[in-house]
């Protein structure tokens, strides 16, 4: 075993080389030197690192390989991986320490060259023919290196797959940045702990969170950039309803507006992609070859996507699709080069190495807490102290809940809590489990798909910036798009350190605040000295639009009519447009009507 892996001073500086975490650093950071030491005193079977996307941990995993085969405790190496394109990635990384590894094998094939000690598989190549790499892992004194290794719950064929092909491999060393899963089906070689609350959860040989990476320098802070606006659509019923995204409302309705603000026939989507763009042309003028990444449900969103960044920017974007053979390629071509803007299908969330990404659009209606974080985990790779990240969300619950709670350290519960004891799960919009989340983004679109989308109709969409959030604190006072109020915040250095980002992020605040007009003065509409009527207060309307969707959901709830029917009435008695256009004239006229519907008058 080379012993020269281990001689590492103790200052070593935690943010290393630009490329550390694909195996190509000539040292270690230090919580994969600490990691390492831990591995090698265990000397175990079976090992979980728990480290957050973006710290490394294929270069953990490789330097562990590499002294393995040096050591002679073991012949052969297996990478098993979600997606082919991370297959290659692996392949790749460890051709750079040595390590011949084929990502082209294939089942057909039974046996690798001689001229590799290893292959790189994907879960769904192995749960197609588990009993084949058993045989092949019972030949040799095999290392499992599992990549991401919440997608193994027993439940489902990937997780049966992975025991009955690897139970008897001399190693297995299982990696992922997301050890929780959103059902409750064990994980193969992972160990569970009954904790006091009386629920079982996994438990990690060594663990490198968020929290600490950031205070490290391995990973960048994120900026998260949430955007709401008024939303209005169909149902299926043909009941047309309208609401404030991220008001407070039901579940099914906020899903709604929010699959109405992704829908790129609206205005929201291109409103944000010109407010990511704008941030990233900022962003490079310290990053000059920063880039940035939009994020899609689908394939066909995808490319209108693309289409309306193309018109924005000038430039031709890539566009990445995962059934498409090309992908790997156009991803690593865009990897290598200077080009602003990628759109890919939500797949491409996790494991994608593209060092480069800076800024995020997260345009998906996908709301796990897994799915969340492996999707940021693009952003966050260090390559220099000062980076930043910038990710623009929708501004629903459940993603303010997430981007506010970025550091918090999850572990896969087997056991559901129990509402009887008071403790309550965080309500989520998308429950599935992310192995259907991976199908859905390789499956074509189907013809039974549209007639399920012709159901729902999005009429209408407008965005409005509401907030940034940072470091588990809200910024900013909302504002129309275009506003001082939002360049405040997209004109943010995007090269600073994190204290930095906290205390410029206060400064435009107060600023904000101090532009705000005084009480009674704009919001009115009277006329100034020179006799010409002050400019409307955005954020007064703002509030009265937002008072306006609680109070109709209120009346809705309390009356049993639906909420598009009260806003048609509302509309006929006070005149005007829908609530996104309406005066404050005719918005006052609407709650006051709203105010007496509930004291009973008609």
């Amino acid at each position: 075993m080379s012993d020269a892996l281990f001689q590492i001073g103790e200052d070593l500086p935690p943010a290393l080389p630009e490329r550390a975490a694909w195996g190509t650093a000539p040292k270690l950071r230090q919580w994969q030197q600490e990691a390492l030491e831990l591995y090698f005193s265990k000397q175990p079977q079976d090992f979980l690192a728990v480290a957050t996307p973006g710290a490394g941990k294929t270069t953990f995993a490789l330097r562990v390989a590499k002294m393995l085969m040096e050591a002679g405790t073991v012949s052969r190496i297996t990478v098993v991986a979600p997606t082919e394109h991370l297959k290659r990635q692996w392949a790749d990384s460890a051709a750079r320490i040595g390590l011949a590894i084929d990502p082209n094998f294939k089942n057909a094939d039974g046996r690798h060259g001689d001229e590799y000690i290893g292959v790189a598989l994907t879960y769904a190549q192995v749960a197609s023919k588990p009993i084949l790499h058993r045989n092949r892992t019972e030949n040799a004194r095999t290392l499992v290196i599992l990549d991401e290794i919440h997608h193994g719950g027993d439940a489902l064929s990937w997780g049966d797959a992975i025991r009955e092909a690897f139970e008897p491999a001399t190693r297995r060393l299982s990696l992922t940045g997301t050890p929780f899963r959103s059902d409750t089906a064990a994980i193969p070689f992972v160990d569970y702990v009954e904790f006091e609350d009386g629920i079982r959860r996994s438990k990690a040989d060594y663990t490198y969170g968020y929290g600490p990476a950031l205070r490290d320098h391995v990973v960048r802070p994120v900026i998260f950039m949430a955007y709401s606006g008024q939303m209005r659509w169909q149902t299926s019923t043909g009941d047309v309803m309208e609401a404030q995204l991220g008001e407070a409302a039901t579940k099914d309705i906020t899903a709604q507006a929010w699959r109405t603000a992704l829908n790129p026939e609206g205005e929201w989507i291109p409103s944000v992609l010109r407010a990511a763009d704008r941030r990233l042309t900022e962003v490079r003028r310290n990053v000059p070859d920063a880039g940035a990444l939009v994020i899609a449900t689908d394939h066909e969103d995808a490319r209108a996507y693309a289409a309306q960044l193309q018109a924005i920017t000038g430039e031709e974007v890539t566009v990445v699709l995962s059934d498409d053979k090309g992908a790997s390629d156009r991803i690593e071509d865009f990897s290598a080069g200077t080009q602003r803007w990628m759109v890919a299908v939500r797949m491409v969330s996790e494991g994608v190495d593209v060092p480069r990404l800076c800024v995020g659009v997260y345009a998906t209606s996908t709301s796990t807490p897994l799915f969340f974080a492996q999707a940021v985990g693009r952003f966050v790779r260090s390559r220099r102290r000062g980076e930043t990240a910038s990710v623009f969300l929708p501004s629903v619950p459940q993603l303010m809940l997430l981007a506010n709670e970025m550091e918090a350290e999850r572990d896969h519960a087997l056991d559901r809590p129990d509402p009887a004891a008071g403790v309550l799960e965080t309500e989520d919009l998308s429950q599935s489990p992310e192995e259907d989340l991976l199908a859905a983004a390789n499956r074509q679109d189907r013809a039974s798909d549209s007639l399920t989308r012709s159901e729902f109709k999005a009429l209408e969409s407008q965005a409005a910036f509401d907030r940034v959030l940072f470091d588990g604190a809200e910024f900013g006072t909302g504002g129309a798009v275009g506003s001082d109020d939002e360049l405040d915040f997209l004109g943010i250095p995007g090269l600073l350190e994190p204290d930095q980002v906290g205390q410029l992020l206060r400064q435009r605040q107060a600023e904000q605040l101090r532009r705000r007009p005084r009480a009674g003065h704009a919001a009115t509409g009277a006329a100034g000295h020179d006799g010409q009527a002050t400019v409307v207060d955005h954020r007064r309307l703002k509030e009265m639009r937002s008072q306006l969707s609680k109070n109709v959901s209120a009346w809705s709830a309390r009356s049993g009519t639906p909420h598009g029917i009260i806003h048609n009435r509302l509309r006929e008695i006070s005149g005007g447009p829908a609530v996104a256009q309406a005066t404050a004239e005719q918005l006052e006229t609407r709650l006051r009507t709203l105010a007496g519907w509930f004291v009973g008058r008609k």
